[in-house]
This record gives structure tokens, sequence and C-alpha cells, in this order.
């Protein structure tokens, strides 16, 4: 059986360097997934990755086991960061829409399959940052209601309200799509 992440994080905030690279290797890819899905950018997602590692250096003592698992704490912390990227973005470029989604991968690659995914993470990045978070967490990363709202902060109730206004607002983005509209 694996040593439990609270486990880790408290022999890495004492100093441990292996809990802390087995606490690093066991969460960074679901870390890293989140911020893609939140700011659809490679360098954005690693840079915030990175990030929540060190906070966690820095600020790990702040974790709680009674209000949730560490896993929830690393989201939280990922979930600031790539709130203020995306303010930040969206201050930068005068709140225009995010139009060009296609990223740095060759769009020559044929793939039916990549096409719709990237058409899916150009749709979800579109999302006001409420909903965003409630799908990725909710429909891509698969937590349950009572660990998105551990994350977000918030009731269980608003994670499905955020949850079910962010599917409608993709669905008429994608029936739009279907009849030949931009996102």
């Amino acid at each position: 059986m694996s040593e439990s992440d609270e486990s880790l994080l408290t022999r890495m905030l004492d100093g441990n360097e292996d809990a802390f690279v087995t606490l690093y290797r066991r969460r960074q890819g679901a870390v890293y997934r989140f911020a893609l899905h939140m700011t659809n950018n490679v360098s954005a997602a690693e840079d915030i990755t990175q990030e929540v590692f060190l906070a966690l250096i820095e600020n790990g003592r702040r974790f709680d086991p009674t209000r949730g698992k560490v896993l929830s704490f690393l989201y939280g912390i990922a979930r600031n960061h790539a709130l203020r990227r995306i303010e930040k973005e969206w201050r930068m470029t005068n709140g225009d829409t995010v139009e060009d989604c296609a990223g740095d991968e060759d769009v020559l690659n044929g793939l039916m399959r990549r096409e719709s995914i990237d058409r899916v993470r150009c749709a979800i990045v579109t999302l006001p940052p409420v909903y965003r978070e409630a799908v990725v967490l909710c429909d891509l990363e698969n937590l349950t209601y009572e660990e998105a709202a551990e994350v977000l902060g918030c009731a269980v109730g608003t994670v499905k309200s955020r949850l079910n206004r962010g599917r409608i607002i993709l669905a008429e983005k994608f029936a739009r799509l279907a009849n030949g509209i931009v996102l």
C-alpha cells in the first residue's frame, strides 16, 4: 500500500526531499491537466504546475486535512494561479474573445479526433472562469460534486448549477458551430 498524500506532505514539510518527489510525481499530472484545461496553453500549464508545487513548499503548512484532501488543496492553488493568469490575459486583450486556440500543434495532423478535442478545448477556454472551472473539474478531471465544491470553496449546489450552466453554454456554442457560426 502506498503512503498517503497527507503523510508525504507532512514528511515533505519536515524536509524530506524524497517525500516531495513522490508527491510531485503522483499529483503533477492532475495539476498540469487542470491548468491546461483552464488556460488551453501548454506553457501556462507548465508554469502553473511549477508554481503550485513551489507554493506547496512555501505554504504547505496551511493545508488542513479536516477541510479536504491534498489533491483538493493542490487544485485550489492551481485554480488561483490559473484565474490570475486568465484575468491578466483578459486585461491585456481588453476583453476580446479568445480566437486562436490551435496552439503549437501541427494543424495538418489530419486526425478527426484531434480536431474534435481542439474544438472542445477552444470552447471550454471561452467559458467564463466560474463555469470553466466546474466543467474542467467535474467533466474533465472526474471529480465528484463534493470534491469540486472543496476545491472551489462553495456549496455542492453551486457546483451543480455552474456545471449545468457551463454545459448549456458549451451546447449552444457547438450548435452555432454546427450551423457554420464561429465560436
